[in-house]
């Protein structure tokens, strides 16, 4: 009686094998999404706290000496723009400039500049991520500072100090 079946409904059975599979795929498409949600932050306030720009305190420790009177200009790039500039001068780019060059690698954020006052302080808010400062202080002895900066949490504090200067020289 089977084979009459199978003969009088030959494609029932591949009917019920591809509603079947179809079911399978649905319910697993589901539990993909469901354990992809799970991993998901409690509340929004958490993802926004994830992006939230961070206050980063920059403080210039003079040197014993007392030094000049400060009013440093400091800028954050998203790079490190001395080993940009090195790796565009360093393969030839015809027609690109490296104003260009450098935008492309930093994709999208935008250098962050300030001034620290004439106590050597300064604030300025930047969004979470690896940082370069670039600081010179002119004077008897010139400093320069590259540091990479990890910006994590509502705030920080970077100082610069002559032992943690990039560049120490004495103008003459």
């Amino acid at each position: 009686m089977s084979e009459d079946v199978r003969k009088k409904f030959p494609g029932i059975y591949r009917y019920l094998a591809i509603l079947a599979l179809r079911v399978v795929l649905v319910a697993g498409l589901v539990g993909a999404g469901w354990l992809v949600y799970r991993q998901l932050p409690a509340t929004s306030s958490a993802v926004r706290d994830d992006f939230r720009a961070t206050s980063v305190q920059i403080v210039l420790r003079q040197p014993d000496n007392g030094g000049p009177a400060l009013d440093v200009p400091v800028s954050l790039y998203p790079v490190d723009v001395i080993a940009v500039r090195h790796e565009f001068f360093t393969e030839p780019r015809a027609g690109k400039r490296f104003e260009d060059f450098l935008k492309e690698r930093m994709k999208g954020r935008s250098p962050v500049n300030m001034k620290l006052d004439k106590q050597g302080q300064g604030s300025v808010m930047v969004s979470p991520g690896t940082w370069w400062l670039h600081a010179m202080l002119d004077g008897e002895e010139q400093l320069e500072w590259r540091l990479p900066v990890t910006v994590i949490g509502a705030k920080q504090i970077v100082e610069l100090t002559p032992q943690n200067a990039y560049t120490r020289s004495k103008s003459f």
